[in-house]
């Protein structure tokens, strides 16, 4: 049990006492735990052994990290709606729903700064983990602002969990919970090439999303292996809806029509450009083949079945939660909580042969 001591002799300890015994003001503790102010490495380090040594929490909500109250978790996601990772929001909160956790749910709307002021709020009410949802726009300004929110989350006992993202940069104590992302877009581009298609139409997703970067540059990658020219002008970047997937489709008709394939993004994006297709009257796959990326139900309900990439969502929101849940363990019986560590764990996926591939024909 980790020792706690103020300068009043009995209590929790305030930011006063972590103030006195780092020998700084007031002020200066607040800007090493808050994350939005540049601080002096040394003081930070300074300050934080003095959080830990007094287990010092910054809010009393936060009184479930010393072994009281229910333990509960953050989840934080782009778009509640969105079916890919509502299903890895379902398995986290029925993994802690199994160990009696309470979950709570955030949206971010895909705004970086949203996100990190839902993660510094999370922080102050004292959450014993924020689970991040979903890819990212991947910049120096948000890795270092999210490598401090998440020394701070430690510092107080809670832990960062990124999920469906890259892990952070530097020694930072957060855990990742990723999938292989690019090799299941490698493989998918792959199954198209076997099938004897050339000119492929790329709806990868948002061009400044890590997620959609990583599926592009590997399917490419594929391309380079197979040897046939990868053709830039069939690459169209938008949203991960059925909005982009039947806009960019029914643009690429008219400025590239000879395309055979379709890789889509993510299964709804290939929803949209299927329907897209069969407006102009062409038939999926006898005239273009058509793939998505996730495996959600509806890959297996639209007409023709959707051959796609399974990512294991809901196991991946299960091994996040697994993961709090085994860190707090060990905290709570006297093991290490590997403070200033982390951890990268990748989940497999796989291609999904269904219906809507086959060899490409000469259309008219």
């Amino acid at each position: 049990m980790s020792q706690r001591r103020t300068t009043g002799g009995a209590g929790r300890a305030t930011i006063r006492d972590v103030a006195e015994r780092a020998g700084v003001s007031v002020a200066s503790v607040s800007r090493a735990l808050s994350g939005n102010y540049p601080v002096s490495e040394e003081l930070r380090r300074r300050v934080m052994k003095v959080v830990r040594d007094l287990d010092y929490v910054t809010n009393a909500h936060a009184r479930s990290l010393a072994g009281g109250g229910t333990p509960t978790v953050a989840i934080l996601i782009n778009d509640i709606t969105g079916a890919a990772f509502a299903h890895v929001a379902k398995g986290v909160e029925g993994a802690a729903t199994l160990r009696g956790w309470l979950s709570i749910v955030g949206t971010t709307g895909d705004d970086p700064e949203r996100e990190l002021a839902l993660v510094n709020l999370m922080r102050h009410q004292g959450v014993d983990a924020v689970i991040l949802l979903g890819g990212t726009n991947d910049h120096d300004e948000y890795q270092l602002r999210m490598a401090r929110f998440a020394r701070s989350l430690d510092a107080a006992g809670s832990h960062l969990v990124l999920v469906g993202r890259p892990p952070l940069e530097g020694d930072v104590p957060a855990t990742t919970i990723d999938y292989d992302n690019e090799s299941g877009a490698y493989a998918m581009a792959g199954h198209l090439l076997s099938a004897g298609h050339r000119r492929v139409l790329m709806l990868p997703g948002p061009a400044e999303l890590t997620t959609a970067q990583g599926r592009l540059r590997d399917a490419r990658r594929a391309f380079e292996a197979y040897g046939v020219p990868f053709d830039q002008g069939l690459v169209r970047h938008g949203p991960y809806d059925d909005e982009h997937g039947y806009a960019a489709a029914r643009a690429a008709l008219h400025e590239t029509p000879d395309f055979t394939a379709v890789l889509a993004g993510t299964d709804i994006v290939a929803a949209g450009a299927m329907q897209a297709l069969r407006g102009a009257g062409l038939r999926v796959p006898d005239d273009v083949s058509i793939t998505g990326y996730d495996d959600i139900p509806l890959a297996s309900q639209l007409t023709p079945r959707l051959t796609t990439v399974h990512v294991p969502y809901e196991e991946m929101g299960r091994v996040a939660l697994r993961a709090v849940a085994d860190r707090r363990q060990g905290a709570g019986s006297g093991g290490r909580r590997r403070s200033g560590e982390g951890e990268h764990l990748v989940l497999g996926t796989h291609v999904v042969v269904r219906e809507s591939v086959q060899p490409p024909k000469r259309r008219r």
